[in-house]
């Protein structure tokens, strides 16, 4: 196997620096930490540069906030200053990892999301429910994943590759800022990555890199697709895919650490719909999540109390109705533009 050293003096240059500077403040130049951080863009880049270059760098602690939309997550934000060297890590081992992973790894990769996820799964529908052979779903999630990845194991799965010492070092001054955060359960400790930061998404598809593997080489199976710890794996026989669980529990748990969710783990008929990246998939069509459609129509009560105005409610909109064509919404989609535009003449007449 290839391996990797004498990355760090390409990451810590000037160039690089700059690059992901470039990369971190895209779409964001309006957030203050930002406009902060260019008030003294050059000092500020040659800062960062010194500090890598004599590992004396260290990030600053998190910021950390609740978002209820549609579910519950906690969210752990870093600096901007911190946002730009975890950029300037991945241009340099990105392209490292990325080559290995499987073609059905969905999330947080160029080209690919939601809709490429959702097409792939239209095709594996598809290939196994052809003619009137019914087939069945293996439909799952790692519980509590991003707050059960254990740093020690990730680290390990990073230098089968990176064997840069001064890159490793970087690695663990990012992962060990997780110190951080407070889990719910309680308790700090060498594992878990905050949801928000690059190097998260980017460590967690390294990370579950080791699992597809496990599922396409080993288990063999032909029809598997991961969207970040979300996963599904489609058989005609139910009797296989109860083996192909018992494995994965086993696997997840000896090689990684982290275990399958019990509630959300489960096997289907494909018949029933597979609850996927937000929609619910069938044969022939799909569905959007009663929740999507719950957070819409919250968005347009927000407006109508004053909480947001109209402009703001029409980019959601225009947001929300752009995902929601993926599914069968024609009519519901129409039903929303009239209630937004019946609330916002109402609203008109008032004032």
């Amino acid at each position: 196997m290839k391996t990797y050293n004498n990355l760090y003096e390409t990451l810590y240059s000037l160039g690089n620096l700059t690059l992901a500077w470039r990369n971190a403040r895209e779409g964001k130049t309006k957030t203050l930490n930002i406009i902060e951080f260019e008030k003294n863009l050059q000092r500020n880049l040659l800062q960062l540069h010194y500090e890598l270059k004599n590992k004396t760098y260290k990030p600053r602690p998190l910021t950390t906030f609740v978002l209820r939309d549609p579910k519950t997550r906690v969210i752990s934000k870093s600096d901007f200053r911190d946002r730009v060297v975890h950029h300037a890590l991945i241009l340099i081992i990105g392209h490292i990892f990325e080559k290995q992973f499987i073609y059905d790894s969905c999330a947080n990769q160029k080209e690919k999301g939601t809709l490429f996820a959702l097409k792939r799964l239209d095709y594996f529908i598809g290939k196994i429910c052809k003619g009137s052979v019914k087939g069945f779903c293996l439909k799952a999630d790692i519980k509590h994943y991003f707050q059960e990845i254990d740093h020690e194991v990730l680290l390990k799965i990073i230098n089968k590759k990176i064997t840069d010492k001064n890159t490793l070092w970087l690695i663990r001054q990012i992962l060990n800022n997780t110190k951080s955060i407070n889990w719910e359960g309680g308790g700090k400790c060498l594992k878990g990555m905050p949801l928000g930061n690059l190097t998260s998404q980017f460590f967690a598809n390294v990370y579950l890199n080791e699992f597809d593997k496990f599922v396409k080489h080993e288990l063999r199976t032909h029809y598997y697709i991961r969207y970040v710890d979300d996963f599904i794996i489609l058989h005609k026989s139910k009797k296989q895919l109860e083996i192909f669980k018992e494995k994965i529990d086993k696997f997840l748990s000896e090689k990684l650490k982290i275990k399958l969710h019990p509630q959300k783990s489960r096997i289907i008929p494909i018949s029933r719909g597979i609850d996927f990246v937000g929609f619910r998939n069938f044969y022939c069509h799909r569905l959007l999540r009663a929740r999507n459609i719950k957070s819409m129509r919250k968005k347009i009560n927000l407006f109508k109390k004053g909480i947001i105005g109209f402009c703001t409610l029409f980019e959601i909109y225009q947001g929300w109705q752009a995902y929601a064509k993926w599914a069968n919404t024609h009519k519901l989609r129409e039903k929303i533009k009239k209630e937004i535009i019946n609330v916002s003449w109402d609203k008109i007449k008032f004032e």
